[in-house]
Order: C-alpha cells, then sequence, then structure tokens
C-alpha cells in the first residue's frame, strides 16, 4: 500500500477545508482547476521523510519532532487514547489534511539553491529513503523549496494532504 501526499499553500485552513470537501476528500490539487498550487509526491509523509529534508537543509539530526503537523481535515475529533477501530470512521481510513508549521515552511524557503545538490545528497541517506537517488530527489527537494518561498512571499502557510 502506497501512501500519497501532496503539499500545497494556501491563505488559511478555512480555505483548505471548503476546498478538500468540494473535492470529497481528494486532493485539492487534483481538482480542475486546481484548488492550490502544489507539488503532487509519493511516500513523502511530513513527519519522517519531510522533516528528514528539513533536517539536512538545517544540517542537524531528524528527530521525531522536527515537524509537528496540526490536522484541519477532517474537521471531527480524532479518537482518544482508547482509539477506534471503525473502517468508516476518517481518522482510520484517510484522507487527511495538516498544516506545517511557519518555521517549515522558513526553512524550505530559506535553502540556497547552490546548496540544494548536497541537501539533496544528505537526504537520501536517510534510511526511509533507502535506495533513492540525489539526482532523483534534488528536483522534488527543490520543488518544495519553491512552493515555501512562493507560500512564504504571500503570507501563506504550507499544507499537506495524505491519503493511504
Amino acid at each position: 500500500m502506497g501512501v500519497l501526499t501532496d503539499y500545497f499553500r494556501a491563505a488559511d485552513a478555512a480555505s483548505v477545508v471548503r476546498a478538500v470537501e468540494q473535492a470529497d476528500g481528494g486532493s485539492p490539487l487534483t481538482a480542475r482547476p486546481p484548488a492550490f498550487d502544489g507539488v503532487e509526491t509519493k511516500r513523502l509523509d511530513p513527519a519522517v521523510i519531510l522533516a528528514q529534508l528539513v533536517a539536512a537543509i538545517r544540517e542537524v539530526p531528524w528527530q521525531v519532532d522536527l515537524v509537528q503537523e496540526t490536522y484541519v481535515w477532517p474537521t471531527s475529533p480524532p479518537p482518544g487514547p482508547e482509539g477506534g477501530e471503525d473502517e468508516d470512521d476518517p481518522w482510520m481510513t484517510g484522507p487527511w489534511v495538516s498544516q506545517l508549521p511557519p518555521q517549515v515552511r522558513d526553512t524550505l524557503a530559506g535553502a540556497h539553491d547552490s546548496r540544494l545538490p548536497a541537501i539533496a545528497a544528505r537526504w537520501v541517506q536517510a534510511e526511509e529513503l533507502h535506495g533513492a537517488l540525489a539526482d532523483h530527489m534534488e528536483p522534488v527537494a527543490r520543488d518544495l523549496v519553491l512552493l515555501a518561498r512562493r507560500a512564504r512571499d504571500a503570507g501563506e502557510q504550507l499544507y499537506c494532504w495524505t491519503c493511504l
């Protein structure tokens, strides 16, 4: 089973919720026309893979709390500590949309273009990217950096739509 992740920029969570609901939970990037400016990716979850990129840019070790997401969709609260096993529960089946912290946007936006080859080389050292080539991941990193710059310059936030 693969994980789809689309990163996009938006002015606020309310506009994201409206767009996702209009798309019946689908990615706002696959709407025609797309609801937001973004980057379609696969398997680049925020907490681990994107956080590995952030760590590579900052030149720090990855930490579990490096990218702390705030979930904005579904709008129902997640299950309590006892959890749930209901297959109809959107928190069990997805999709989900989270807002990324402004510090993550700013870290990505601040990456120097000249450093992107070295950043990609460090990023692919992550265990979760085993077998990935820096030459293949550098354009993805560049796309995410450029998206973050556009978001920062427009005073917008970054969001991630995730689906199993």
